[in-house]
């Protein structure tokens, strides 16, 4: 794998001097306009006759608009990037990536909306009243125990999915590359234990997904130590945990946690196991170190304590678990059936289809994971959602077997015509 480094300086002059403005986003029109009656025809008078089908025949919103091709990356800027609450108006560029990736990677169109919300419930109010123009949303970096409460409330008021991916999506890219690091080192899942660091957005998705993919031996450490019950949690996320993990209901820290682990899974912040810690698991264990950019422990240490399978979150060492690996098919998934929602058994399916994008003659220790530049993979992770929609009974149109994957590939191939007249960012020094 090619091993490189971005610098501050190649990071902001991507964003500073693109070719055509700042920033990574622009809006085109999908129509060419080039004499008074295409203006007529595109805006008015004749937008008024598509405004008139509408109202007649509501269900023209879906032939007639980018509704349902079309999702809104929202933030309220409180937990960026491990960086914390830097606010909306910094939050922008995580944004616009996110919403580039949504067009590059699967063809959705993706506005970059950073809004500063006065708490939870102005958010859901703000993200409610925008419904009409959006097919669906990505909630990103919202912070804990906040994001929990947006989340059900916005389940309950929308007739649109919405992700959040710093939840659902984590969860999905761990319980793929889980997959197949259990197939590497021959382990099964129902006979798994899981040491995982973290009780925040992440983990407590990543610990609902494990439990459904069959791990049913879960032990959940945070900063104040492993969670267990007969102790106060008044976040109720927490005290969730407290009931569906620690079978043995066992105290101390992440120390205890790991010794005769199989699976070490850090969701959490830098430096937190040692070489020694990793070497009291069991024999050959799986170490997923996600913090970034600084992992629970750097991959080197990892290896000296005996894991057989070290990944992190960072593209300059093997196994990198990035949800951008999951966010976009999944959305493009749920954007082509019409999803009412997207529900764990969407994302399980979404995790089956990452961890089958490594075929087993490639299966190995340090390739557990597909990469982004996959050509297949977000065909398949869109297809797979589309149909776990259909047989959850959220669908609310079904455009068969194959469909999904093959306009998936379609709008791939059109956004990468467009690509080839853009520059690449310059890196040079």
């Amino acid at each position: 794998m090619r091993r490189f480094t971005i610098t501050a300086e190649a990071a902001l002059r991507a964003n500073r001097d693109a070719a055509h403005g700042h920033g990574k986003l622009e809006v085109l029109p999908k129509i060419a306009v080039a004499s008074l009656e295409d203006i007529a025809t595109i805006y008015t008078p004749g937008a008024g006759f598509a405004v008139r089908e509408i109202v007649d025949r509501p269900e023209a919103l879906h032939e007639l608009t980018a509704k349902d091709n079309t999702i809104a990356v929202v933030t309220d800027g409180t937990a960026v990037l491990g960086l914390g609450d830097v606010g909306p108006r910094a939050a922008i560029p995580v944004m616009e990536g996110k919403a580039a990736m949504f067009k590059l990677l699967v063809g959705i169109d993706a506005v970059a909306l950073s809004v500063a919300a006065r708490d939870g419930d102005h958010l859901v109010d703000l993200i409610c009243a925008l419904e009409p123009g959006f097919g669906g949303y990505n909630l990103e970096d919202v912070a804990a125990p906040s994001c929990f409460r947006v989340m059900e409330k916005l389940a309950g008021r929308l007739p649109i999915p919405v992700l959040h991916d710093d939840q659902y999506g984590t969860a999905t890219v761990v319980t793929a590359a889980l997959t197949n690091a259990l197939t590497v080192t021959g382990r099964g899942a129902g006979e798994t234990r899981v040491a995982l660091n973290g009780a925040g957005a992440a983990a407590t998705a990543t610990v609902d997904l494990l439990r459904r993919f069959g791990v049913g031996d879960i032990i959940v450490n945070d900063r104040d130590g492993i969670i267990g019950r007969g102790r106060d949690y008044p976040e109720p996320h927490r005290a969730a945990l407290a009931e569906s993990t620690n079978a043995d209901n066992r105290a101390g820290g992440l120390t205890e946690a790991l010794r005769g682990a199989d699976v070490f899974i850090g969701l959490s912040v830098a430096d937190q196991a040692t070489t020694e810690m990793i070497a009291t698991m069991r024999p050959g264990p799986i170490v997923f170190a996600l913090a970034n950019p600084i992992p629970e422990i750097m991959p080197e240490a990892a290896l000296a304590g005996g894991a057989a399978v070290v990944a992190t979150g960072r593209y300059d060492y093997p196994n990198q678990c990035n949800n951008v690996l999951a966010f976009p098919g999944l959305l493009r998934g749920a954007l082509d059936t019409r999803a009412r929602g997207i529900d764990p058994a969407m994302c399980l399916a979404a995790a089956r289809a990452i961890a089958a994008e490594v075929g087993a003659a490639d299966l190995a220790p340090d390739r557990i994971v597909p990469t982004p530049l996959s050509a297949t993979l977000y065909p398949a992770v869109a297809e797979a959602t589309a149909r776990a929609a259909v047989a959850a009974g959220l669908a609310r149109h079904d455009p068969g077997p194959g469909w999904v994957a093959d306009n998936t590939r379609r709008l791939r191939d059109q956004v990468a015509r467009r690509q080839q007249s853009l520059e690449a960012p310059s890196r040079a020094g």
